[in-house]
């Protein structure tokens, strides 16, 4: 996938969050169900759990803070990263699809210098949350290429790409 190198802050800050949400959902590629449920850390944590917990991040900061649409699931939006029962494959990813729909609309819809209120009473800009949005997703893209690398040895950087960087 070609990504825009050139253009608005906001046009560059949505192609850098979309590229680490679709880095994630990639490492997935080609993995059966139980490799994707796979605990991979000593905490017990498998990439279909981050995947989940990933979804969470978005729907947060970039929809819930800012009064914008979003898909509540018990869960997703704590620091826990674990599955829930009832989560299948398809529902997981489901969500995370959501999550990247509702966060491009999102910016889509709002101004940068948009202001909302966490649930600390922290109030922060909306160009901050989608900076700290990408942060964690890049942040989780790095686990989810290690816990990839340790269920089949796969690495790489980005989808389609051997290149270090």
């Amino acid at each position: 996938m070609t990504r825009d190198r050139v253009g608005g802050e906001k046009q560059l800050l949505r192609e850098f969050l979309d590229q680490q949400l679709e880095v994630i959902v990639w490492k997935l590629d080609e993995l059966t169900d139980d490799q994707l449920r796979q605990p991979l850390t000593p905490s017990g944590m498998c990439l279909l759990a981050l995947v989940k917990h990933v979804a969470g991040v978005p729907y947060y900061w970039l929809c819930e803070v800012f009064g914008q649409p979003f898909e509540a699931w018990p869960g997703a939006e704590t620091d826990d990263v674990e599955l829930d029962p009832n989560d299948t494959t398809d529902s997981v990813l489901a969500y995370y699809a959501g999550a990247r729909a509702a966060s491009d609309r999102a910016i889509g819809e709002l101004d940068l210098d948009t202001t909302g209120t966490t649930w600390l009473g922290d109030t922060v800009s909306f160009r901050w949350a989608i900076l700290h949005t990408i942060e964690e997703a890049a942040r989780h893209a790095g686990h989810a290429d290690l816990m990839r690398e340790r269920l089949d040895n796969t690495t790489g950087h980005l989808p389609g790409k051997n290149l270090p960087y």
